[in-house]
């Protein structure tokens, strides 16, 4: 969802030549492969294959697999997006072989060193040479941190690019026979991040206040690999009003966040497109690397206690989340990303 939209922009950018890695971190078929043949993007000229496996292991074969992709491609420059072990195992292999290396999406901090995907964010951020920032945020955390200001352009946020590309083709008539819902009448659930689906005593409270609120509004679960095989193993059985669902491709998820009356998740992305959509967001995690969602979106930081997510649900429900877009986050990103980009080579 960010590189497709930064690809399309370069297309015909004169002297420009695009090599796309897909490390297969991702290696769900609905999660992976689906989401490049709807978004558009070419098949990857490398695909290294990671799969499944731990922090480590999984960022150490993402590193000898790109090491030899870097030898024999010999880029100018490397773009890696977001905060997963891809990211930062891109960012390590650039600086030992000294290759410039572009961060797409730059300078979001939790402040929470529990999760992995906060070390990504720090380390691909020490070492990239052009920090392409979504918000005012993330500016001041990599000033704050020491990062010269010429390595820091506030792009805006490139997820909306691809939000706004495909939201014409987002309609509840993709789901018919899959999902029997009725716009506006329905919330969406998602759920992945190991502090929520590998703990029981956080992944219980969470249960707890959906069987309270599916009583009055159906919620719709797309289920990711990772927790639907933690749901198992804790025998936890899904309240009725629950609609569980297989993952969803990139537009047929839209078409059903993008005409619910509230989401609740652990993830990032969601947080931002719940804001673009003018949807209210309840973010069941102790803390957000996507502050702009609170302060100018739609997004509320909730935990994962019961009695705080009803609360929360309750004052969404009843209008008191007000609908607010940060700047630049407009569907222009990649057009401003790619001019930085362009800039970079030229010199």
């Amino acid at each position: 969802m960010k590189i497709a939209p930064l690809m399309e922009a370069l297309k015909d950018a004169p002297g420009i030549r695009q090599r796309l890695v897909n490390t297969g971190q991702h290696y769900d078929e609905a999660m992976s492969k689906g989401f490049l043949r709807e978004l558009g993007l070419p098949a990857p000229d490398r695909d290294l294959n990671v799969g499944s496996a731990s922090h480590a292991v999984q960022t150490a074969k993402v590193m000898i697999g790109f090491e030899t992709v870097c030898l024999e491609e010999k880029p100018d420059l490397i773009v890696a997006a977001g905060d997963v072990n891809s990211t930062m195992a891109a960012a390590l292999v650039a600086a030992k072989l000294l290759i410039p290396i572009a961060h797409l999406e730059a300078g979001l901090r939790s402040f929470d060193r529990q999760m992995p995907e906060e070390i990504n964010r720090i380390v691909t951020d020490c070492l990239a040479d052009l920090l392409l920032t979504p918000s005012a945020d993330a500016d001041e955390n990599l000033l704050a941190e020491g990062v010269a200001p010429t390595r820091i352009h506030r792009v805006g946020n490139i997820m909306i690019d691809t939000l706004m590309r495909h939201l014409p083709l987002a309609t509840l008539d993709r789901l018919a026979g899959r999902v029997k819902v009725r716009a506006r009448e329905y919330g969406v659930l998602t759920l992945h991040r190991p502090s929520n689906v590998d703990d029981p005593a956080a992944f219980g409270p969470i249960v707890d206040a959906l069987t309270v609120i599916a009583r009055e509004l159906p919620i719709v679960f797309p289920v990711h690999p990772r927790t639907s095989q933690r749901i198992a193993a804790y025998g936890l059985a899904m309240p009725a009003g629950v609609i569980m669902t297989e993952p969803l491709g990139y537009i047929d998820f839209l078409s059903l966040t993008s005409n619910a009356r509230i989401v609740l998740t652990d993830s990032g992305g969601l947080q931002e497109e719940s804001t673009a959509l003018g949807i209210p967001c309840l973010t069941l995690r102790a803390n957000t690397e996507r502050p702009a969602t609170v302060v100018e979106g739609t997004n509320r930081i909730v935990g994962t206690r019961t009695d705080a997510i009803l609360a929360a649900y309750r004052d969404a429900i009843d209008g008191r989340i007000e609908a607010r877009r940060p700047p630049l986050w407009d569907g222009h990103t990649a057009g401003r990303a790619a001019a930085v980009l362009q800039a970079f080579l030229a010199r």
